[in-house]
């Protein structure tokens, strides 16, 4: 049903901008779905996406803790929906005041917009809403639910990104015998941190993406610019640059979702300090105070790179986008990563943000990884399996890894390896092979594509050696290509490097034109995409078609 109709009887419509499906599929131990939309953009009562609980009954200052870390600002939760009850009015009334508590718990302030409720009709399996005043909790008006046709036409067209990214060295001093006070200091640290962004001192140089062969436009923004106070008030009527809107910083803006998940155009918010901005009136002194330690003290660096978007309107007020989005936005990244830091403060974990839109999803979403031990570690890969079941993705394949994360680049332009910015290599050659003619017979592809590598590729002249090296690039592509991996295709060199490093081969055969075979294909692939000993990789000799219907 197509927006037009919404609205088409007179009834206040739920608009949503995700797929009826992906509310009731795949199954989940909730019966739970957050709503997830965007007051200040989209219109009321619109749903851009669905969260999942991770459990049957969920615990909401928990569920808080992760969905802040997770949906960008600017983004928030209007509703929730109840897939298994008893498909009654008292559903859609737990549903709502659930929403509306997590999202106080979200933000740490009451629900200042409409909020809806819902549930799944046990007989006819038809969801049906109903909806609250803003900041209410007591349902009072059915809602006519309209499925866009074209979901993410409305969210880019509308709204924009900001992105920030502003990496940290926080000094921590700690006595040094006193290892139980420093998570209470580390808090403290990370509060006044943030407190800091709203400094006088304090710059924001604003810019937009670079069109191609076109300057970009930029201003700069002091934190008496701002449109809130330290307390989070907001003063837009007092801004001097509230005048300037995103809009200005783009001068012609595409709506195109395919492009979107790869590389994202998006306004660049650069923090910058003024330490030569003095404090004192004129005529005052300069004064030094000098607070000895009264006990021994050791020093600890904490490095956080904090990285975040935040999707605001087109046409608002890029001085309230950075106070109400871009600060606020930075002190959630800062809260989130302390809990995991000071969890394990004597580890020094490398937490990297990573943003994704991944297939089934229109808005985009934050992912933070541990990256000291890389992809393959097993937390990692269950971190990435609680994301895959919270945002409603297939366990099946790879969606959320490194690999798969937005970059952003100016008005389209592509910044990552050849595999996305388009190759000169041919694609996926089996399909083009015409039918054999068996009668009977069944045609099986492979699943997935891959780049093919030949002789005499990239000025090498391989050839009768060869086969083997540009065998092993081809697999590697596939795995490039669907996301399992990020490492480059290895070049020939590097190929008999790796074959030296595991002890396979002499130091004197990097650089030779001796050729290798399946046995040294599956060592490398074994050590390039971290294969364990339960995983190794396996090639099976074949020397008849009959060998072929023995195998499963």
């Amino acid at each position: 049903m197509e927006a037009s109709a919404a609205g088409s009887r007179g009834r206040q419509a739920l608009r949503f901008l995700c797929p009826k499906r992906s509310l009731l599929f795949p199954p989940s131990a909730s019966p739970l779905r957050w709503l997830v939309g965007a007051p200040r953009v989209l219109p009321p009562f619109t749903v851009a996406a669905a969260l999942r609980p991770l459990h049957a009954d969920p615990d909401l200052a928990r569920e808080a803790d992760e969905i802040r870390g997770l949906l960008p600002r600017g983004f928030d939760i209007v509703g929730a929906l109840l897939v298994d009850g008893e498909g009654s009015d008292a559903d859609a009334a737990r549903a709502l005041k659930l929403a509306s508590a997590l999202r106080e718990g979200l933000l740490g302030v009451a629900v200042s917009h409409g909020m809806v409720g819902g549930y799944m009709d046990a007989g006819s399996g038809e969801i049906r809403f109903v909806a609250s005043e803003s900041g209410g909790t007591d349902a009072v008006e059915g809602l006519e639910v309209v499925w866009e046709d074209e979901p993410g036409k409305l969210l880019w067209e509308k709204g924009c990104l900001l992105r920030c990214e502003l990496p940290l060295k926080l000094p921590l001093y700690v006595p040094s015998d006193e290892i139980s006070g420093i998570e209470e200091r580390f808090s403290s640290l990370i509060e006044s941190t943030a407190a800091k962004l709203r400094d006088p001192h304090v710059s924001y140089l604003v810019e937009g993406p670079i069109p191609p062969n076109e300057s970009h436009s930029s201003i700069i923004l002091h934190g008496d610019d701002l449109c809130s106070d330290s307390r989070g008030s907001s003063r837009t009527k007092e801004c001097t640059k509230s005048i300037v809107s995103c809009s200005e910083f783009f001068p012609e803006k595409m709506y195109n979702l395919s492009l979107t998940r790869e590389n994202a155009d998006a306004i660049e918010i650069t923090i910058l300090s003024n330490q030569s901005v003095s404090g004192l009136k004129p005529g005052t002194t300069p004064v030094v105070e000098y607070f000895p330690a009264p006990a021994p003290a050791s020093l600890r660096v904490i490095n956080m790179k904090l990285d975040i978007v935040c999707y605001s309107s087109i046409d608002f007020p890029v001085a309230v986008a950075v106070s109400e989005l871009i600060i606020p936005g930075l002190a959630d990244q800062m809260s989130v990563m302390k809990k995991i830091i000071a969890s394990e403060i004597t580890q020094q974990a490398q937490l990297c943000p990573y943003h994704f839109i991944p297939p089934g999803l229109n808005i985009p979403v934050t992912a933070i990884y541990d990256t000291r031990y890389g992809e393959i570690e097993e937390k990692q890969s269950e971190l990435r399996k609680k994301l895959h079941i919270r945002l409603g993705l297939p366990l099946d394949r790879p969606l959320l890894r490194i690999s798969n994360a937005l970059t952003f680049g100016g008005m389209g332009k592509r910044v990552k390896g050849t595999s996305r910015n388009g190759s000169s290599l041919l694609r996926d050659v089996h399909r083009e092979i015409p039918s054999s003619g068996v009668s009977g017979g069944i045609m099986s592809l492979i699943d997935g594509s891959y780049e093919y590598y030949h002789y005499l590729h990239d000025g090498i002249d391989d050839n009768v050696w060869g086969c083997a090296y540009r065998s092993l690039q081809t697999i590697v592509s596939w795995y490039r290509l669907q996301q399992y991996s990020s490492i480059d295709v290895p070049s020939h060199r590097e190929i008999q490097q790796v074959l030296v490093e595991i002890g396979d081969k002499d130091p004197s055969f990097i650089g030779s034109r001796e050729w290798i075979g399946a046995i040294e294909i599956s060592f490398v692939l074994d050590k390039l995409l971290g294969a364990d000993d339960h995983h190794s990789c396996q090639f099976l000799l074949n020397t008849t078609s009959i060998f072929l219907a023995t195998l499963n």
